[in-house]
């Protein structure tokens, strides 16, 4: 499936800006191979059973992007969702009548990681005690890095040492960052 011309346009944009100012805790970035396809790290906040978490997903945006809503996963065991299975939120694929076309990759990603604090069940969800999450948290790096999609999309973080997100306290992203992340997916 390809991105439409609209979709293509849009994510281009979504990408540099997310690269220029990426939200707390978060970093994504879409595969070379497929502007569709994008894939997430989200280090779980400070005060939270997920601190010190590094949680891997994916959005599936559908080829008609942004009138369409994406599909949204997490691939790392979290207590919070179901590896490899569709979460349902109001900005997924399961609710296209609550999608907003103003929502951005951004938008979808902290709605996300707030969606992932809180304790509703939805499919897609799962529930677990907050030691479990915890006792996830502290494998979940390890984890990611025997996964092959993984160390193929983050390189930089696919290292024996969890290394730092951009934007890991709410403030100003270092330029450091940016650094080996290459042009956007889709440009010439």
């Amino acid at each position: 499936m390809s991105a439409s011309k609209v979709a293509l346009k849009r994510l281009q944009k979504e990408y540099k800006a997310h690269q220029a100012d990426p939200p707390p805790f978060v970093w994504a970035k879409p595969n070379e191979a497929n502007i569709l396809e994008w894939h997430y790290i989200f280090r779980g906040p400070p005060d939270t059973p997920f601190a010190g978490g590094e949680y891997w997903g994916t959005i599936i945006f559908p080829k008609e992007y942004p009138f369409a809503p994406p599909a949204l996963r997490m691939m790392t065991p979290s207590g919070r969702f179901e590896s490899n299975k569709s979460i349902c939120t109001s900005m997924s694929e399961y609710h296209p009548g609550s999608w907003n076309v103003a929502w951005s990759v951004d938008t979808i990603l902290v709605g996300l990681l707030s969606f992932m604090l809180s304790d509703e069940i939805t499919t897609g969800a799962v529930k677990s005690t907050d030691a479990e999450r915890r006792a996830l948290a502290t494998k979940s790096h390890a984890w990611n890095i025997t996964q092959p999609k993984f160390k193929t999309m983050f390189p930089d973080y696919a290292t024996t040492a969890m290394k730092d997100l951009p934007n890991m306290s709410g403030a100003a992203p270092k330029p450091a960052g940016l650094q080996g992340e290459g042009k956007v997916p889709g440009s010439s």
